[in-house]
């Protein structure tokens, strides 16, 4: 419904709907860092790739990094819909590059859950969701790494 207002959007959807549904990750190992903006993830990414001769995948992909800034100055919905499309475009990428490497990404689906919940309670801790709250639960229809960081 936003793509006549963002006409990146589309775009975006068009690179989700050409994902396969249920990817499979390959034999090579899948490990995730995660951890908050200038901490170092990139640093030690790039180190574990070089050590483990892997590959190192990035969220958002790369695929859609240029839009970015677009959907980061829009209304958190908008926002989160676009970080959580770009995790199910990483998950292709890497169900692919686990068939031929390992894979280390800088990123993943718990730093989409995390802003999520940051932006819901409004740094009170006391507004967190409940601890079964569905928001902790992984997607079901999401590659899991082996390994987070």
């Amino acid at each position: 419904q936003c793509a006549a207002r963002i006409p990146e959007a589309g775009a975006v959807l068009d690179l989700l709907e050409k994902c396969p549904e249920h990817q499979k990750k390959g034999d090579f190992p899948v490990v995730v860092f995660e951890g908050l903006d200038a901490t170092g993830k990139t640093t030690i990414t790039q180190s574990v790739k070089n050590t483990l001769n892997g590959i190192l995948l990035r969220s958002p992909p790369a695929c859609i990094s240029q839009w970015r800034a677009i959907f980061d100055d829009e209304p958190a919905p908008i926002k989160r819909a676009f970080y959580a499309a770009g995790n199910y475009i990483l998950a292709s990428e890497i169900a692919k590059a686990s068939t031929q490497a390992p894979v280390i990404i800088d990123r993943y689906w718990h730093s989409t859950a995390a802003y999520t919940i940051a932006t819901e309670i409004n740094g009170k801790v006391q507004d967190l969701p409940p601890v079964n709250d569905e928001v902790y639960q992984w997607p079901e229809d999401l590659l899991k790494p082996d390994l987070v960081l």
